[in-house]
């Protein structure tokens, strides 16, 4: 493997922005979500009880035990983490310098702290993901904040393996899970023919994708597999042009995501976990610059010996895939037809979730990949319960015991295809006479039948998300929704503010309703119409069934069912003492209040990637201009092994006073030339 200085550079660079776009979308919703009238408030989840703090802090490890000692309320503490968070992880794009090993760890401490507290809407697996891939950026970053630790300058190689063996285990996971769930869409290789319907908030684009034929749906199912299960374990391959094949497969996977889906800073990080796979070299390709490397001293042999096992594995690949999905061209019609075998999934010997299971799996597969009766043996963990209970109980109590921070996740997306039978959407209703009802129509999930899908990554809109899981089951498993109704019915603007940041579109704006009652509705996309490229309905949709009965403030059922769930106030709030920092905090909430939650993420991206563009080309204009040096190496600390110790310190100062001035990115341009790289 060669250097992999600038893909760690470019992965903390990423890992900053992705900070900042979580930071940013989950501060302007604390209020709705978590405040003191919020649907979910985050203080009933935080009991003081006397205990010391350190007491405290280990009991449920979260920085908002320091609000009573800094006179906030929980709410304010929240949204100071967050602005805390959003700023530093913002000056870390920007300042080369910031991205440090304690920075990282401080955002990661943050966004721990605010999950805690985040109850249903955050428990996510992007924010487990996020958690896990942040901690890892503690290893991976230098240490150069601390006097005395400026040889953590230049890190080992070996710690960015930690973010390769992260993607293997997400990617994998993912692809198994389609098979163990013994889903009939996956296994018939029809789940994306409702996958873009039925998923939470599609884009306009999903529209367009759900028209495809049915085979090229079929094969896309197949790519899925083969990309998901197939291709990760390229990711330890020793040779180079493997591991960029299943680079560009996986990034090929994660766009066509983001194009056809809205799943926030998900995929971004996903993206950014593939950068683990490239080398210095290839980043040099990109910037269409030479990258002067020492000559290969090995003969002509071995490379052909390497290009025969690509080779080799590429066919393998190929025809694994033809023959387990049994591929077949029909010339004359122009489709492609494939299918699977007949299914049994039965669980063997459970391993531990620290990677047995890919390689165990993958030998159970191998065993049978020729057989047209394809049976499967899938040793699984947390995939299946009930091995999990067999573990080794040391080993469970290992993971238990750092569960809580978690630094270690199981993850598994799309596990069963939903809405096989029509997308399934809760519409609330609200009157003020009980005979005229007037739906309200949220911003981003589907309701209006003409309004064209959103297209909002990186912002996640938790309520949305929530409501698509609500309505896939009845309203009692979802004991927040009773708080919306209330909360709505007093016409809390907090929360209306999660439905519609412009109060002008929200239709009870002057006045709360009197009355509110959800309906279940299905949804279907509209078929594709020959007069005009854009439909103009998009949705269509048929009446199922009541969800929430008509309630009022007062009524008896809606009262017992905010005691069912425990939801009534329990306390009055913590009196806000009028510090300084309580009115900054609540300065900034006046500045952002109304503002789209999606074009703020946008606007703060042009303008990191902007700044730090232009101070990448004004480094490049001043290598040019000034009278260059002979360079052999493209690396500047290989030159330091034949330096003396004083040398090195002076070298390193004058680097880091270079980088200073430019944004970091000297050492990206150093020993390059304007010619193309044609080895890539």
């Amino acid at each position: 493997m060669g250097y992999i200085t600038l893909p760690r550079r470019l992965f903390l660079w990423c890992m900053a922005l992705i900070y900042m776009f979580a930071f940013f979308s989950l501060y302007l919703q604390i209020p709705g979500l978590y405040g003191n009238d919020g649907l979910l408030p985050a203080r009933w989840q935080l009991r003081y009880s006397g205990k010391a703090f350190l007491e405290q802090l280990l009991s449920t490890p979260t920085l908002l035990w320091l609000g009573p000692h800094l006179g906030l309320d929980t709410q304010t503490a929240m949204e100071l983490l967050c602005l805390l968070g959003a700023a530093l992880s913002l000056a870390a794009t920007l300042l080369e310098s910031l991205r440090d090993s304690l920075v990282f760890l401080f955002l990661w401490v943050l966004y721990l702290s605010l999950c805690q507290v985040g109850q249903v809407f955050l428990y996510f697996q992007w924010d487990s993901l996020l958690l896990e891939t942040g901690f890892l950026c503690v290893l991976i970053a230098p240490l150069t904040t601390v006097p005395g630790w400026r040889a953590g300058r230049v890190h080992d190689p070996v710690t960015f393996w930690l973010a390769r063996w992260l993607l293997f285990r997400l990617m994998f996971a993912s692809g198994v899970v389609k098979l163990t769930s013994r889903c009939p869409t996956w296994w018939g290789l029809t789940a994306l023919t409702y996958h873009y319907e039925t998923q939470c908030i599609p884009t306009p684009l999903a529209w367009f994708a759900h028209q495809l034929p049915v085979w090229l749906h079929k094969l896309s199912v197949v790519a899925t597999f083969v990309i998901e299960i197939a291709v990760p374990f390229l990711f330890f391959s020793p040779l180079r042009r493997l591991r960029l094949g299943a680079f560009y497969m996986q990034v090929l996977l994660q766009v066509l995501i983001i194009l056809s889906g809205n799943y926030n800073f998900f995929n971004l990080l996903t993206l950014t976990l593939c950068l683990s796979l490239l080398d210095d070299q290839h980043i040099y390709f990109w910037l269409r610059r030479k990258y002067i490397h020492t000559p290969n001293k090995g003969s002509s042999l071995w490379s052909w010996a390497g290009f025969l096992v690509e080779l080799a594995v590429w066919t393998l690949i190929g025809y694994g895939t033809v023959t387990c999905f049994d591929l077949q061209i029909d010339w004359d019609k122009g489709t492609v037809s494939s299918r699977t075998g007949s299914i049994h999934l039965s669980p063997v010997q459970p391993v531990p979730e620290d990677g047995h299971l890919p390689c165990s799996l993958a030998g159970s597969t191998v065993s049978h990949m020729g057989t047209s009766d394809c049976h499967v043996q899938v040793p699984f963990t947390y995939i299946e319960y009930d091995s999990n209970a067999s573990l080794w109980p040391g080993l469970r109590q290992g993971y238990d015991a750092v569960g809580r921070y978690q630094l270690v996740n199981s993850y598994g997306l799309f596990r069963r295809m939903t809405g096989v039978g029509g997308r399934p959407e809760v519409v609330i209703e609200g009157s003020m006479d009980r005979v005229t009802w007037t739906e309200i129509e949220f911003m981003y999930k589907p309701g209006n039948l003409s309004a064209t899908p959103a297209v909002i990554t990186p912002h996640q809109p938790r309520l949305d998300w929530q409501m698509w899981f609500a309505a896939l089951g009845v309203h009692s498993h979802s004991p927040w929704f009773t708080s919306l109704m209330h909360r709505l019915l007093q016409g809390k603007t907090e929360v209306i503010e999660l439905i519609q940041s412009d109060m002008s579109k929200y239709p009870f704006h002057q006045q709360p309703p009197m009355y509110l009652r959800a309906h279940r509705y299905k949804y279907w996309f509209t078929e594709k119409l020959a007069n005009g490229p854009f439909p103009k309905r998009w949705w269509r949709r048929v009446y199922v069934e009541e969800f929430y009965p008509t309630v009022h403030l007062g009524d008896a059922f809606l009262e017992s069912m905010l005691s069912h769930h425990g939801l009534k106030e329990k306390s009055s709030p913590r009196r806000l003492s009028e510090t300084a920092l309580v009115q900054l905090v609540r300065w900034v909430r006046a500045q952002v209040n109304g503002l789209s939650a999606p074009l703020l993420l946008w606007s703060l991206l042009f303008c990191s990637a902007s700044i730090c563009l232009l101070r990448g080309l004004q480094f490049e204009v001043t290598l040019k201009t000034k009278p260059s040096e002979p360079t052999t190496l493209p690396h500047p600390q290989e030159d330091k092994q034949t330096m003396s110790v004083e040398e090195v310190d002076e070298e390193e100062e004058v680097e880091d006073d270079a980088g200073k001035k430019t944004g970091g990115f000297k050492d990206d341009y150093e020993n390059v030339e304007d010619v193309t790289d044609e080895d890539g």
